[in-house]
């Protein structure tokens, strides 16, 4: 469970409700339907215009990482190349198949077939250096969608705007339907701008990070296999793991 975001989120919804109290105004005058329509639908909409459905929805899986933080593994990735790394050392690449089994890493998994089949280092490097690229490219296209989303909405909310103002103009004569047509104007724009600069941004780049913490620690992992691959001693894997471990920090 993610803190810095659950209190993230408690603070930005307090600090609006709260603002809009402290200013003498209704919090139910914040709850505008058509608005909310008018920036949430048409935001989804011009996502998924520029998203292949696949992404769209891979996007939306990535949003449950904003509070459930995916498993650190990288300590217990640490544990168990030192004990690869002795383990082919001294019962060579075949002894390390009994680990491909309880392995539920599919990247971990393939790292070890490569190494227990015997191929080439190098070869070794780049199948894992192009599995990376392709999860890093997978994943970054996912996010874009709240990238997307945040670049949107600030102008879909200055179309409910003019759409309430347009609204108001057609009822000069009416004075009794101004005030809905004016309030869905301005909460349009709040909604378009807040749900922008509030969720969607802020959700895309806590996304990267996390996703660019897993890049991090495939590199390790990859740069270990080459490591074994080669028949580097349990020393030398361990001084390259400390390297990995300080680029890091």
């Amino acid at each position: 469970m993610d803190r810095a975001s659950l209190i993230g989120i408690i603070l930005v919804v307090t600090g609006i409700l709260s603002g809009q109290l402290l200013e003498g105004g209704q919090l139910s005058s914040l709850v505008q339907p058509a608005a909310f329509v008018i920036v949430v639908v048409s935001t989804i909409g011009a996502v998924l215009l520029q998203s292949r459905m696949s992404t769209f929805i891979r996007g939306i899986k990535l949003l449950k990482w904003i509070v459930l933080l995916p498993e650190d593994k990288s300590r217990k990735n640490v544990q168990d190349a030192l004990v690869w790394s002795v383990v082919a050392r001294r019962e060579g690449f075949l002894s390390l198949e009994r680990y491909i089994d309880s392995v539920k890493d599919p990247f971990i998994e393939k790292g070890l077939k490569l190494v227990v089949d015997g191929i080439d280092p190098e070869r070794i490097k780049d199948v894992l250096d192009v599995d990376i690229s392709f999860y890093e490219m997978e994943q970054r296209q996912a996010i874009k969608i709240w990238d997307a989303a945040g670049g949107y909405a600030p102008t879909i909310g200055i179309l409910g705007a003019v759409l309430g103002l347009i609204h108001v103009m057609e009822n000069l004569t009416d004075p009794s339907k101004l005030g809905s047509g004016i309030a869905v104007a301005f909460v349009a724009t709040i909604y378009g701008v807040g749900l922008a600069n509030l969720f969607f941004l802020p959700i895309a780049n806590k996304l990267k990070e996390i996703v660019g913490k897993e890049v991090v620690r495939r590199e390790m992992l990859a740069d270990i296999f080459f490591s074994i691959a080669q028949g580097d001693s349990p020393r030398i894997v361990e001084e390259r793991l400390s390297n990995h471990r300080q680029k890091k920090s």
